[in-house]
């Protein structure tokens, strides 16, 4: 979509870095959930527990263009508050390969129900360890 004539471009590009960040109420459930099960690489994991610090697991692509953050603030906890439709969701181009499926729920998810039913239409839902859905989505990203 191109901007208005004499509105500034967004900052905003294909190769554009960016971080998706959420609390975690345990970074190393989550860490199984997303390495073990989804299969992310971690890109960076601290645990400093020093004053004023969070803990923290970034995840993603080793070579991507984004990455997915959890934190934990071992001061002051906050806990997760997912709605049915905070989703992560993953274009896979492809049926849903059930061992994806199993190894998701084998690592702390639980397969549930989408919101939205072109969710259900299209893939498979899966709660993650803190209530966050992750949609493994058969189509294709097309722009």
């Amino acid at each position: 979509m191109t901007p208005e004539p004499g509105l500034p471009k967004p900052p905003l590009g294909t190769d554009t870095r960016i971080r998706i960040a959420r609390p975690s109420r345990d970074l190393a459930a989550a860490m199984r959930f997303y390495v073990e099960g989804l299969g992310l690489d971690v890109l960076w994991r601290t645990t400093e527990h020093a004053p004023g610090k969070h803990d923290l697991l970034m995840l993603g692509p080793r070579d991507g263009v984004w990455h997915f953050e959890l934190t934990h603030d071992p001061e002051q906890p906050l806990e997760p508050s997912p709605t049915v439709d905070d989703l992560f969701v993953v274009y896979l181009g492809e049926p849903v390969d059930e061992d994806l499926v199993n190894r998701l729920l084998a690592t702390g998810g639980t397969r549930v129900t989408a919101h939205n039913p072109y969710w259900d239409e299209h893939g498979v839902t899966v709660a993650d360890p803190d209530g966050y859905r992750l949609v493994l989505c058969s189509r294709s990203w097309t722009r």
